[in-house]
């Protein structure tokens, strides 16, 4: 079992230094939201694993020319891209999951009978003559 990656663990200093940074660089990107820490009671910065990862991706597009403002952007852009992955995995699970559901549905086949009743049918059966099928549906896989 390892560290969790969200958990606020770190104090500025030590993030700090993990990070490779000064901790008034620390101070200066959360106020301008590029990296926001979790705080304590007493309004203490508390950086968890992933918020320093982040800020050695903010200080590398940096070191590359990339303005504050760019980084801001570039970090928002893949939070969201993260996030559509994640959605795009539930819906695929999902679908999966519907599709798995119906295809024990799909061997049904349903007819009317004369007196507008629903009658269920094994695939590949008709009606019998008292209940002859004015209209069939099939569900599809």
């Amino acid at each position: 079992m390892g560290i969790d990656r969200n958990a606020p663990i770190f104090v500025i200093s030590v993030a700090a230094e993990l990070a490779e940074m000064h901790p008034q660089t620390l101070r200066q990107y959360d106020r301008l939201g590029l990296v926001s820490p979790s705080r304590q009671a007493g309004r203490q910065r508390r950086y968890s694993q992933r918020d320093v990862d982040m800020l050695r991706e903010v200080q590398r597009l940096s070191q590359e020319g990339v303005s504050l403002e760019g980084i801001k952007r570039i970090l928002e852009l893949e939070n969201q891209v993260n996030a559509l992955r994640l959605k795009v995995k539930e819906l695929t699970e999902e679908l999966d999951n519907t599709r798995r559901l119906t295809s024990s549905e799909a061997s049904r086949v349903f007819a009317a009978g004369l007196a507008g009743d629903v009658v269920t049918l094994a695939r590949g059966k008709r009606p019998r003559p008292r209940s002859q099928a004015l209209v069939v549906w099939r569900p599809q896989p």
